[in-house]
């Protein structure tokens, strides 16, 4: 069983920034992570995901060039830095895995990924 917590959300101003981090025990073995969000009355959408190694990352659209992925795999915890944050940055953000080392052709899926956290709320004023 692999149990994952995120934490780091909050109220920030437009413009401001936050570290998220998911921290993840139980059968851990540094496997692929991503992190997703979900708005009110809207689906969850994938935001960023990272490999095993951290070697390899990729970003939606709408958050690349702003967020960054990044892990620390002696501390079983995977960071999602955001700055420049904008009011449609508001959501709860949810990190998730799925026990494989590498991206595979469905990581940017809610499909892809077996395990989730409960989320953190990200809340962005204008």
């Amino acid at each position: 069983q692999v149990h994952l917590v995120e934490s780091g959300g909050g109220l920030v101003q437009t413009g401001g920034s936050l570290r998220l981090s998911c921290a993840v025990s139980g059968r851990f073995r540094n496997y692929l992570m991503g992190w997703f969000r979900q708005a009110p009355g809207k689906e969850r959408e994938f935001v960023s995901a990272i490999n095993w190694s951290g070697g390899w990352t990729d970003y939606a659209v709408s958050v690349k060039g702003r967020f960054t992925i990044s892990r620390d795999n002696a501390k079983n915890t995977v960071y999602l830095q955001m700055n420049s944050l904008k009011p449609e940055d508001t959501a709860v953000y949810y990190c998730a895995t799925d026990q494989r080392y590498d991206a595979g052709d469905n990581y940017y899926n809610l499909s892809g990924y077996a395990y989730w956290g409960q989320g953190t709320q990200v809340t962005v004023s204008s």
